[in-house]
């Protein structure tokens, strides 16, 4: 990693810790990052949640919560602020939009039970298994869970309030899906002046893996930058060091 390349942000300290990633590295500074955790839910994660009945492959998906875990506790000890959110409607799926929506006629969960009609109300609907976030991912006191009714996570939310309050430039994205609502979400927070960073082996896609791909390109090329949680880890090790060292 060349340390002089690296990208520093002119509200961030030359001395902050320094993440390895593509296309090149960026400094980062603890209290000015957030983990973002998208989405999950057993609906995006668990077999018998809404992706699974869908059709789509949620086989494999238990590393990237063992991924999403450790970044947790890395961000925990660094004082970096862990927002989770949840995907979803009310129960009588007011939140998701009529036939006047697009959003009635692409979203998969919603064409799911229009095609099952036995799984209306259980698929991301609010207070059902599904829109709950996985077991092994819980919120501590400090964390911060935001509800949303669209893929990206700035659309109707109080997320860039919640950020700008506390200061928070930089994003540092896991979840599920690649390349959907977290890519949807960093495009979004890449056009309000946010940082993003995309953390590959924390984040699986809803489809080929052909899509997360694309998606790690698109971020890497337009619109931020792609690391991952081993680099995550160094980063702001180097953080805790120097202040142990002091």
């Amino acid at each position: 990693m060349n340390m002089k390349s690296a990208i520093c942000a002119d509200f961030t300290s030359d001395s902050a810790p320094i993440l390895n990633a593509a296309p090149e590295a960026i400094k980062l500074d603890p209290k000015q990052t957030a983990l973002i955790i998208v989405d999950m839910q057993n609906a995006y994660a668990s077999s018998g949640g809404y992706l699974d009945l869908a059709g789509f492959d949620v086989s494999t998906t238990q590393p990237v919560i063992e991924q999403i875990k450790k970044a947790v506790d890395i961000a925990h000890q660094a004082g970096i602020q862990v927002i989770y959110f949840r995907n979803g409607w009310d129960q009588h799926y007011v939140e998701a939009g009529g036939a006047g929506s697009p959003n009635f006629h692409k979203s998969n969960a919603l064409k799911t039970m229009r095609k099952q009609p036995e799984l209306q109300g259980k698929l991301l609907a609010k207070g059902g298994w599904d829109y709950e976030l996985v077991d092994e991912l819980k919120p501590v006191t400090g964390d911060i869970v935001i509800d949303k009714p669209r893929y990206s996570g700035f659309f109707n939310t109080s997320l860039d309030s919640v950020l700008r309050a506390r200061g928070i430039r930089n994003l540092l994205f896991t979840g599920i899906a690649t390349n959907v609502c977290v890519e949807s979400t960093l495009r979004d927070g890449f056009f309000l002046e946010y940082f993003g960073v995309l953390l590959d082996d924390a984040c699986y896609q809803a489809g080929p893996r052909e899509a997360h791909e694309a998606t790690l390109y698109n971020v890497k090329t337009f619109f931020g930058w792609v690391s991952d949680v081993a680099s995550m880890q160094q980063c702001f090790s180097q953080k805790q060091s120097q202040s142990s060292a002091a």
